[in-house]
């Protein structure tokens, strides 16, 4: 069973940036399309971008251009590279795969808090 850890959240100002990590143990995720979301206060869950096993990446509209998603398969690590971040980034950050078979367990995700 895949678990998830995301790791490299924390508090920065307007501008800043951020490299986030997400791991997986238990499992391998080489082969499947992973992504990350990202959960504001009071929202629901939105994904922020994907990678694919190709390198290929997409990002929603309001983080393109600042965000930068990559992975290591051999490491089954995630990453965010987070750039020119504003408080409408905060959130806890979220890794999963994007699948037909549906989602890994969630883990506990990492918090970003964008704040002067």
């Amino acid at each position: 069973q895949v678990q998830l850890v995301e790791s490299g959240g924390g508090s920065v100002q307007p501008g800043g940036s951020l490299r986030l990590s997400c791991t997986a143990s238990g499992g391998i995720f080489n082969g499947y399309v992973m992504a990350w979301y990202r959960q504001a206060p009071g929202k629901q869950r939105e994904l922020v971008g994907s990678v694919n096993s190709y390198g290929r990446q997409d990002a929603v509209a309001s983080v393109k251009g600042r965000f930068t998603i990559s992975r290591d398969d051999a490491k089954n690590t995630l990453y965010l590279q987070m750039n020119r971040l504003t408080p409408e980034d905060t959130a806890v950050y979220y890794c999963n795969r994007i699948s037909a078979q549906g989602f890994f367990n969630w883990g506990k995700g990492t918090l970003v808090t964008v704040s002067s």
